[in-house]
């Protein structure tokens, strides 16, 4: 019998489900006392029309600030994107204690601990997919954006979809059986952005009819006068 469900949608701050990801987190809170240390929570609007599915924590971006995709420049990306779409509000300034607020959105991480070199082995993305389908169960978001091919993997498995009915691929745009609509995207890395491989154009094209899907409208470019 497979175990239940925890009646959770994020893992507790000591979470021992992943030795390896426990001991990274353990040596960096000995040389980091200062830094947030923990699987990092879901973050966003808690009646969210869009989840957005990244990777995982950053190890000085949301490892050092406890919130999805703050302090590195895929959260520069990401909430700049998500500003001019509609989805979010006030001024994002790389800190959890910033005025940015998300509409109709919330951000989650496949993994919630930060991996040795950004890279969770395949079985610690299967075991953290629980708190991924506990919050998709908890918070029952109408559509789904997600940020890379594990995010894409991982997201279809929670649901209990056949990866190879919905193949990965930047700009695809899916309907799940449920009729919920999926889009895919390449992470929004400084990497992929630095290697060409994601331009701010595609990605905003993305962003951008996911959130006309979800009903938000884009705020207007304001010209000097």
């Amino acid at each position: 019998m497979p175990e239940p469900l925890p009646p959770f949608a994020d893992p507790p701050a000591d979470c021992p489900l992943c030795p390896r990801l426990a001991a990274f987190r353990a040596d960096n809170r000995q040389q980091f006392p200062g830094w947030f240390n923990a699987p990092v929570p879901s973050w966003g609007d808690e009646r969210p029309r869009l989840l957005i599915v990244g990777l995982a924590p950053g190890l000085r971006g949301a490892n050092r600030t406890g919130r999805p995709f703050t302090g590195d420049y895929a959260g520069d990306l990401l909430y700049k994107t998500l500003l001019k779409m509609g989805l979010a509000a006030g001024i994002y300034e790389q800190r959890p204690d910033d005025s940015l607020t998300l509409h109709g959105v919330m951000i989650a991480n496949a993994v919630r601990c930060v991996p040795p070199q950004n890279k969770p082995t395949g079985e610690e993305i299967v075991t953290c997919r629980q708190f991924l389908l506990t919050t998709i169960k908890t918070h029952r978001p109408k559509a789904y954006l997600v940020l890379g091919r594990i995010a894409h993997d991982s997201l279809l498995s929670a649901l209990g979809e056949r990866r190879a009915k919905f193949p990965f691929g930047h700009g695809a745009e899916h309907r799940l059986s449920d009729g919920a609509p999926l889009f895919d995207s390449y992470h929004c890395s400084r990497y992929n952005t630095n290697t060409g491989v994601l331009t701010e154009a595609m990605f905003e094209d993305v962003v951008g009819r996911a959130a006309q899907m979800v009903g938000a409208r884009p705020t207007p470019v304001r010209l000097p006068s």
